[in-house]
């Protein structure tokens, strides 16, 4: 008997690609971080844009959902981090949603996706470097006193001559 992924076989694409989506795990900075394949939620939809009619029949739009709030996968402060840069593309659950349909094909979909994932992730490795304060240059604080001082002259030359 034939395996159930065989080309072969009468089981449809449709239903091969979210097993392949399944199977895809996320290693983020040199494996500091890996984000299972069971957390990430797929779902797949019609696509817009080009395609003519093809468009039509295929699911090709790849959509990812990742719980960001009760991922085990991710440290406190790099989960602090993360839901801070993403705040806007939280759902109320605290879901992440990630599409991909730049593609006409849903693995390079799948795969964008995951790159977005990643990238973000990437982003949230990483602390943010605490600014250090610039002390004024001396010059410059000489130079907006002598333009204040000089303004202040041009301002007495209009006054009335004191008699």
């Amino acid at each position: 008997m034939p395996e159930p992924s065989d080309p072969g076989t009468d089981q449809s694409l449709e239903t091969r690609l979210p097993q392949m989506a399944r199977e895809k795990e996320i290693r983020v900075g040199d494996g500091a971080v890996v984000i299972p394949a069971h957390e990430l939620s797929w779902h797949f939809v019609r696509s817009g844009g080009p395609g003519g009619q093809n468009v039509n029949r295929t699911s090709s739009k790849a959509v990812l959902r990742y719980d960001v709030r009760n991922s085990p996968a991710l440290p406190d402060p790099v989960r602090r981090r993360l839901l801070a840069l993403v705040a806007s593309r939280l759902t109320h659950e605290g879901h992440l949603v990630i599409t991909g349909q730049r593609f006409r094909d849903q693995p390079q979909n799948i795969s964008d996706c995951l790159a977005k994932l990643s990238a973000l992730v990437e982003r949230a490795l990483r602390p943010p470097v605490a600014r250090r304060r610039t002390k004024v240059p001396k010059s410059a604080v000489a130079r907006r006193l002598a333009g204040k001082r000089h303004r202040g002259e041009t301002k007495s030359l209009r006054r009335r001559p004191a008699d």
